[in-house]
């Protein structure tokens, strides 16, 4: 099982991607936690932004869709996006994301 987490500005984008991701059955579950607040440098100068920081919980096989979904929904020029692999996963828990995730790539969007 992979974790990955993303920030954004907002907890209506926070909740977009979340709800977007499971939806689409590429993430098993999304959780939204925030405001957290975050210090860094953007172009030349020294920022404070609240932020709302959104959790992915995937399997491997959805990894690559994952990001690229999530880079395309996100509202940022340059999105945090940060991946790990879970060493330690209980059983039930490990079973429960196999059974809620889609294999890459992407389910087939229903014709308009």
């Amino acid at each position: 099982m992979f974790v990955a987490w993303t920030t954004v500005g907002s907890r209506t984008e926070a909740e977009r991607l979340a709800e977007g991701s499971v939806a689409q059955r590429l993430a098993a579950c999304a959780q939204v936690e925030g405001p957290v607040v975050s210090f860094y440098h953007w172009e030349g100068k020294l920022e404070r932004a609240e932020e709302y920081r959104v959790w992915f919980k995937y399997v491997p096989a959805n990894a690559s869709a994952l990001s690229i979904w999530v880079h395309n929904h996100h509202p940022y020029a340059t999105p945090q996006w940060v991946e790990i692999a879970a060493e330690n996963v209980s059983e039930k828990y490990l079973s429960w994301v196999l059974a809620n995730s889609t294999p890459a790539p992407f389910p087939e969007s229903k014709s308009t």
